[in-house]
């Protein structure tokens, strides 16, 4: 039963349950926000893995300056 426990301790217990939802909250958030840096350094990488093959194949066509 509720009232047979420890004094306070509903409270406390509610208190921390709301802590945790925030906590939750939170995390779930900042896991966002990484993964969206995540991606656009992926996308970035791989825009300069491109820019780099480019680059390469320029350099050792026949007739290329260097």
């Amino acid at each position: 039963m509720l009232g047979t426990g420890e004094p306070g301790a509903v409270q406390r217990i509610t208190t921390e349950n709301t802590t945790l939802k925030q906590r939750v909250r939170q995390l779930t958030t900042d896991n966002h926000t990484l993964d969206e840096r995540l991606k656009a350094a992926r996308s970035n990488l791989r825009f300069q893995d491109r820019r780099m093959a480019d680059l390469e194949a320029q350099i050792t066509e026949p007739g290329s300056a260097i």
